[in-house]
């Protein structure tokens, strides 16, 4: 037996897939890989047994394929599953360390900004002195302020570029205005990472891998309409190395020519681009076994 594809449901119609996924989810059906959905807003409420309620008992092995979740609602997700004969193919333990930036980091540190992070609960703002001895080992010279997860590019000025990390006053600021926005939602702590200045025109590329092969390369879904082509040799040690099975990876081109890694995600919570054909990525990961 293939792998189950598990879709969030349609809030308001809990037996169709969520609009976002349902593409998604009716190429899978005609592919003939079975799917099924879960209550997602009932899980991130905390009512994991409500959650998985419409899931099947012994569906076997299955990936996940929704919305975004913390490592915590993974982890009770992958619990309340396995209590139903549900394993999922991605471990809590793999899915944390793709899906936050410390898990990824140092595996990719050749192929990505230097970062730091500072661990911080949500409301809480690190002080100046922390945060100017922190990014030391940045070098100076602007950053870009994130969580584990996401940053917040659309409130580029306010809070999330810093032009210069020697102005502590200016740092502190933006990270504080960061950690206000995301209110409860910060994840993990606070990231600071060197800016490196791209070819915006390029646009960025997504690389979907499954064990460790590139399976698949879609834009960006941000910039759906630039589809730049990086070769995957160089990435795809890294992505080896991880020892994660289902990840993706987002390149830009740096303004020198050489394709960075701007983040890594775990491939079950990562966003398909507007048009992409998502077959070739399901009929692989429908051949899955075993839990990594």
């Amino acid at each position: 037996m293939g792998a189950t594809f598990i879709h969030c449901a349609d809030p308001l119609r809990p037996g169709r897939p969520d609009g976002h996924f349902a593409a998604e989810a009716r190429t899978a059906r005609d592919l003939g890989h079975p799917v099924v959905l879960i209550d997602h807003d009932a899980l991130t409420a905390g009512e994991v047994d409500l959650a998985v309620a419409r899931v099947p008992r012994g569906c076997g092995p299955a990936w996940y394929r929704g919305w975004m979740l913390t490592t915590g609602q993974y982890a009770a997700l992958s619990d309340a599953l396995a209590e139903r004969g549900v394993t999922l193919l991605t471990a809590p333990g793999s899915y944390r360390r793709a899906h936050e930036l410390p898990g990824w980091y140092e595996t990719f540190a050749p192929l990505t900004p230097r970062s730091v992070w500072l661990p911080t609960p949500p409301g809480t703002v690190p002080g100046g002195r922390e945060l100017a001895a922190a990014v030391t080992a940045l070098g100076g010279g602007p950053a870009i302020v994130k969580d584990y997860v996401k940053s917040r590019k659309h409130e580029w000025h306010e809070a999330c570029f810093v032009p210069d990390l020697a102005n502590t006053d200016r740092l502190t600021s933006v990270v504080r205005r960061f950690v206000e926005l995301q209110g409860g939602q910060l994840a993990g702590g606070v990231v600071l990472r060197a800016f490196e200045r791209f070819r915006t025109t390029a646009g960025e590329a997504r690389l979907w891998w499954v064990d460790g092969d590139p399976v698949l390369l879609t834009a960006h879904p941000d910039t759906p309409d630039l589809r730049p082509r990086p070769d995957p040799a160089s990435v795809r040690p890294r992505v080896t190395a991880l020892g994660c099975r289902f990840v993706t990876t987002d390149l830009a081109l740096r303004e020198d020519g050489v394709w960075r890694v701007v983040e890594v995600g775990d491939g079950q919570v990562s966003d398909l681009p507007r048009g992409a054909d998502a077959a070739p990525l399901l009929d692989r990961l429908a051949a899955g076994r075993g839990c990594g």
